[in-house]
């Protein structure tokens, strides 16, 4: 891509000041250090507007990185798989019989993509040096040709937003910036009290060394929870006039030129997992610029479906750069043919509507999207042993050992027909869709409706293994890595509901078992997959298991700067994110119809607090208080009029507005309704 000239400034000249810190910073709010970061992983404080990051390290002489959402190096790429269509019947054939071995090394040489890789080069900058001066205001932009089609429409928009930005002035626009974010960081908060021993007081680097070694800083849980939020605010804005694009892997910070993980969108976890704290904690228009990406995609994903699979629809793997480009990855084998990547992005489009009630996207953005989602499944999927079941396909990164009869026995492999977590990816497509044809009044004799309808119960149900677990493959395969980071197969658990307590008690205890069975062979030993359990064990209603860890992602993932990494090491943003939803889901959940007030909350570590401002689906306010490890009072506010079904803490009974509750309420927008102890 050519950034050749886009880097322009303007240099306003005025007095120096500097900013005193009058009042001790609130621990709950506040970053701070009493040295500048020496390191940018570890150190930098992060700041953006969506499309342009900075990360600042606080020195005399000071650095700050700077990078742009769209600066990539290369266009878009043809990687179709000329020859997949056509092995794609004899490869499904060896995995039906058994021959695992075969079919895998057929789906390396017929379906994964080749690519030619051309050199590519870089351009460094010049120095400016200014001498003279007391006070400097430097307006700058970055634009790439990703946006722009000729160097003269990308230049000409550098001058045009930097001359908008010298007659604004860095007052105003800080200030802009500043009630921007505010807007949206603002409707909600929590607090789960002061930290003891003075132990928030501290640097915020100091903290996390002392958290480290055992010093109990709850105040701690509630910066990285706003800091989660800052995040995600920073990285990722929609911008109505421009092409928008998501926080990846790195959010919108990077100091290289080749960027960790390529820079990609990787939707088997880590970009759905960017978004969960998005509708939860009230900030629900930070994913729209992943709807843009999927729009982007949607075209590539169509001819995908029809050159590779021989489908209608659309269909992503695990990967999305972009461009928006749908091949399989072409070099990691378990992870490279798993065609279900559009089947859990979409669901956040589902779930866009849910919180927002936004009739308008669910007809024109998430209902033709849905419908070519579920129209790729519906000719994918073939029948076996009496279901409709995906294959090849894997269960995301996991890989388990070939049994004795099937192929080269004792090898570790990874595909295989019917994995469980397509399973369930299926039954969220064929079920949103008809969610959303319910709530768009098409009736039920409309072809999707029709085909959606006969296909959902046709798909194969979860299967319980020896020892009442979840069965992550179509058999109780010896597991390769018992302790997987990917937990695939309890996404029914979370981030869908499948396997709710609520919803279906007999799949949640198998769910339970196998976390359990992960965890006690070493699952969460990254950053996002520990965050990932906080969230399934919130899920399982078990506030105590969901807050043990809750103390090992502090303990080990954070760096100084609070930026989640990988193990310990490597920055990768979406633990962050991971971990903001887990302490939300703690105190609120809404899936399933039902807004369940202190679902799992881990009432020995967090005796009293409150939350203000917590979005529930059905768009609808919450704020709660408790005390003593028990619920006192939550009050809900009604964006929209509609069904208020509610539930507090383990189904103790609760008064709204002082009457005995006895189930739903058809709550009026604009009212306000009160919920107090029985």
């Amino acid at each position: 891509m050519n950034i050749r000239g886009i880097f322009k400034y303007t240099i306003l000249l005025g007095w120096l000041h500097a900013t005193a810190i009058g009042a001790v910073l609130d621990g709950d709010r506040f970053l701070w250090y009493s040295e500048p970061a020496s390191d940018w992983e570890t150190g930098v404080l992060a700041i953006g507007n969506g499309r342009i990051g900075a990360a600042i390290f606080g020195s005399g002489n000071e650095v700050i990185t700077l990078n742009e959402d769209s600066i990539w190096s290369g266009p878009l790429q043809n990687r179709m798989p000329i020859r997949g269509l056509q092995a794609l019947p004899k490869i499904r054939q060896q995995l039906v019989e058994d021959d695992i071995t075969e079919a895998t090394s057929s789906i390396m040489n017929n379906m994964m993509p080749s690519v030619s890789r051309e050199p590519h080069n870089s351009v460094s900058g010049s120095t400016l040096s200014i001498t003279g001066a007391t006070e400097v205001d430097l307006f700058f932009d970055i634009e790439t040709s990703y946006r722009h089609q000729t160097q003269q429409k990308l230049e000409a928009e550098v001058d045009r937003k930097l001359k908008a930005s010298i007659a604004k002035g860095y007052t105003d626009i800080r200030d802009g910036a500043i009630a921007d974010a505010t807007a949206l960081l603002g409707r909600a908060s929590i607090n789960f009290g002061k930290s003891p021993n003075g132990a928030a007081d501290l640097p915020t680097d100091k903290r996390i060394k002392m958290t480290r070694k055992g010093l109990d800083d709850t105040q701690l849980a509630v910066l990285a929870w706003n800091y989660g939020r800052h995040l995600l605010v920073a990285s990722s804005r929609h911008n109505d006039a421009d092409v928008s694009l998501p926080a990846n892997l790195l959010g919108l910070w990077n100091n290289r030129t080749t960027s960790t993980w390529g820079g990609k969108f990787t939707i088997n976890i880590n970009l759905e997992m960017n978004y969960w704290p998005a509708g939860q904690t009230n900030i629900i228009e930070t994913q729209e610029s992943m709807f843009s990406l999927l729009k982007i995609a949607k075209p590539r994903g169509e001819e995908m479906a029809q050159k590779l699979y021989g489908c209608n629809g659309t269909v992503f793997h695990h990967n999305l750069d972009l461009w928006g480009d749908a091949a399989p990855s072409d070099n990691n084998t378990s992870a490279t043919m798993w065609p279900m990547g559009a089947a859990w992005t979409v669901q956040h489009m589902m779930d866009h509507y849910r919180f927002t009630g936004d009739a308008d996207f669910l007809l024109l953005t998430a209902y033709p999207f849905l419908k070519d989602v579920a129209s790729f499944y519906r000719c994918y999927a073939f029948d076996w042993q009496g279901s409709k079941v995906t294959g090849p396909s894997v269960s995301p990164e996991n890989s388990f050992i070939v049994p004795n009869n099937a192929s080269v026995a004792g090898s570790r492999k990874a595909y295989d027909i019917a994995p469980e977590m397509d399973n369930q990816l299926m039954r969220d497509v064929m079920e949103s869709l008809l969610e959303a044809a319910k709530a768009l009044n098409i009736p039920h004799t409309d072809e999707d409706v029709k085909e959606a309808t006969e296909f959902l119960p046709l798909i194969r149900r979860p299967a319980i293994g020896s020892y009442g677990q979840i069965l992550e493959w179509r058999s109780e395969y010896k597991e390769a890595e018992p302790g997987h980071r990917h937990l695939s197969p309890l996404y029914g658990l979370h981030p869908s509901f499948q396997f709710s307590p609520l919803v279906n008690e007999t799949l949640s205890r198998a769910a339970n078992v196998l976390l359990n069975h992960r965890v006690a062979n070493g699952s969460g030993h990254t950053g996002w997959s520990r965050a990932w359990l906080i969230n399934q064990y919130a899920r399982l209603f078990s506030g105590a298991k969901a807050w043990k860890h809750v103390e090992p992602w502090f303990a080990k993932y954070p760096t100084s700067n609070l930026w989640n990494t990988d193990s310990g090491q490597g920055f990768q943003i979406d633990g962050n994110f991971g971990s903001t939803s887990g302490i939300t889901e703690m105190l609120l959940q809404s899936h399933a119809g039902i807004i369940h007030i202190l679902p799992a909350l881990p009432a020995a570590a967090l005796p009293t607090g409150n939350a203000r401002g917590l979005l529930a689906r059905g768009g609808f306010e919450v704020d709660i208080d408790w005390k003593e490890g028990r619920f006192q009072k939550a009050a809900i506010r009604p964006q929209r009029g509609g069904r208020l079904q509610l539930r507090v803490s383990d189904g103790t009974s609760f008064k709204v507005n002082g009457e005995l509750y006895k189930g739903p309420i058809q709550a009026v927008s604009g009212r306000s309704y009160t919920l107090t102890l029985a």
